[in-house]
């Protein structure tokens, strides 16, 4: 019996988004050649919900339609929520960055025009900018198939310290003489 309540934890445990007591029940037959019924399967996540209800325990077994998974304990959303966020304020790559100096320099702009300004697909980077909510969807552009138009958000701002897009450094402040190739014609 105790193999079976192991199983089915770590059943639960590889489990992305859930299993089922049908699903469990069907890879214990599958896998293991252990024919239980419904009922028993339940009466077993019974017993494992019961174990982590321990206060010694971080998380418990819970169960949203009519699947089942391990969550953390409520009491411990804050830790985590400060290590999303943590997470979060890692360093964008380098297709990243360029994407988002192209939107913060162009905004409002599509997808597309990024795409030809940098000659390389840019979904990912922009997911990512999405995600970390350095930009935003600013509307649809008049054109054909109406595409979004995407432009630096609030966080950009607050990121970076600036006040408004008309802060952020022009050209001719980046680029310096050292910096120039070749001879200037005069």
């Amino acid at each position: 019996m105790k193999d079976i309540i192991l199983n089915i934890e770590a059943l639960i445990f590889a489990s992305e988004e859930g299993i089922s007591a049908n699903d469990i029940k069907q890879v214990l037959h599958d896998a293991l050649a252990i024919d239980i019924n419904k009922e028993e399967v339940l009466g077993f996540l019974g017993k494992i919900k019961l174990k982590y209800e321990s206060e010694d325990t971080v998380f418990s077994l819970f169960s949203m339609n009519n699947q089942y998974q391990f969550l953390t304990k409520e009491i411990y959303h804050e830790a985590i929520n400060h290590l999303q966020a943590h997470r979060d304020r890692k360093k964008l790559s380098q297709s990243a960055l360029e994407t988002l100096a192209i939107i913060a320099y162009r905004q409002p702009i599509t997808k597309i025009e990024v795409e030809q300004i940098r000659g390389v697909n840019c979904d990912y980077s922009i997911q990512r900018l999405l995600e970390k909510d350095l930009v935003k969807i600013a509307g649809k552009a008049e054109s054909i198939g109406k595409p979004l138009l995407y432009a630096t958000s609030d966080q950009f701002m607050n990121h970076f310290g600036i006040n408004s897009v008309k802060d952020l450094p022009q050209l001719k402040d980046i680029v310096a003489e050292e910096n120039s190739i070749g001879d200037t014609m005069e």
